[in-house]
């Protein structure tokens, strides 16, 4: 696995404005206590910054990657005609911890590995709020917008900082993982753990996890998108494309996201109400969930829409999980629409 730590200490994050050309950057968070109690030492926080940002620092809407994902595949959906505009808004694309570019497992050198300890979707947000207001030095934010994982971040930062954000917008996203989704990411940390090559975390040579994203790969789209856009005959190529390449996640970062996506939930912090928390957000909502979406549950985040009186937006495509690139233009525009009131 390649340290993303080094080559990428350009930390201009006291000026944000000088440097919005989609280069890597590096914020130093120093030592982050995580709810856990345990620290992360030398935290680092990996982003990227699209457009420029105005002279009262009120443009600038937050966009943390999804599960998977990094901060450089943020750039193929931030855009004219696309998820959001780096035209009037100032994008930051901030990696999140356990993504081989923040401190994560792969990349820690006092706490390599498992010795990397657990951290959760509100660890993840609070780290973020640091590089946000701290390094960055922007004390408001107009809007966090998130897909997938991505989208419980967005859930998560309505709750935890009702009044640094005016705005969030959740694509496929959840604020409480439902039973059917626990069993899913269950399974797939489950098949992680149960691969020969992944050794107990010990391995020397990047395990494929093969099992791990064939599961994953079942639920990603709708059985009928995948038999119309995969022949027959070509499905040996499509299932070997599944084995992880060398620039996908180390398999101690993918466990160490897949225990934090299993934390999602915004009502832990109200004795499991939904109804409290939504009671705690101050933020207007854009909500939009795909009916046909295999990998993250609809219904909560419907559910949550409604206590949040927020916009609901419910596609029916049989793109599955993946309606934010199927539908990116659409949703783009009803994005603009929602970020422009």
């Amino acid at each position: 696995m390649k340290n993303f730590l080094l080559g990428a200490l350009l930390s201009l994050a006291g000026f944000p404005g000088l440097l919005s050309a989609q280069e890597q950057q590096m914020a130093q968070i120093g030592d982050f206590k995580l709810e856990s109690g345990e620290v992360i030492p030398d935290c680092a926080i990996g982003y990227r910054t699209f457009g420029t940002l105005n002279s009262d620092r009120s443009n600038a809407v937050l966009f943390p990657t999804a599960f998977g994902w990094r901060s450089a595949g943020l750039a193929t959906r931030i855009g004219a005609g696309k998820l959001v505009d780096s035209v009037n808004y100032y994008v930051i694309a901030v990696d999140f911890l356990g993504d081989g570019i923040s401190s994560s497992p792969s990349n820690s050198k006092s706490k390599p590995g498992l010795s990397f300890p657990q951290f959760s979707i509100r660890d993840i947000v609070n780290v973020e709020q640091k590089l946000v207001s701290e390094n960055m030095h922007i004390r408001h934010l107009h809007a966090v917008i998130g897909f997938s994982m991505g989208g419980m971040q967005a859930f998560q930062w309505a709750v935890s900082y009702p009044d640094f954000v005016d705005k969030i917008v959740s694509i496929v996203g959840s604020p409480q993982l439902s039973s059917y989704d626990l069993l899913l990411w269950r399974t797939l940390l489950l098949a992680l753990e149960s691969d020969p090559a992944w050794k107990d975390g010990q391995y020397g040579r990047e395990p494929a996890l093969h099992l791990m994203n064939m599961v994953q790969s079942l639920a990603l789209q709708t059985p009928e998108y995948v038999v119309k856009n995969t022949a027959r005959q070509d499905y040996p190529k499509f299932e070997s494309e599944l084995s992880q390449g060398s620039d996908d996640l180390d398999a101690n970062d993918t466990l160490r996201q897949i225990q934090a996506l299993l934390s999602a939930d915004v009502a832990a912090s109200f004795g499991g109400s939904l109804q409290r928390a939504a009671a705690a957000v101050h933020a207007q909502a854009l909500v939009i969930v795909n009916k046909q979406d295999h990998l993250v549950n609809p219904l909560p985040a419907s559910t949550f829409a409604n206590l949040l009186h927020a916009q609901l937006i419910e596609l029916d495509s049989n793109c599955g999980h993946r309606v934010h690139g199927c539908e990116m233009q659409r949703i783009g525009q009803e994005i603009g629409a929602f970020l422009a009131k």
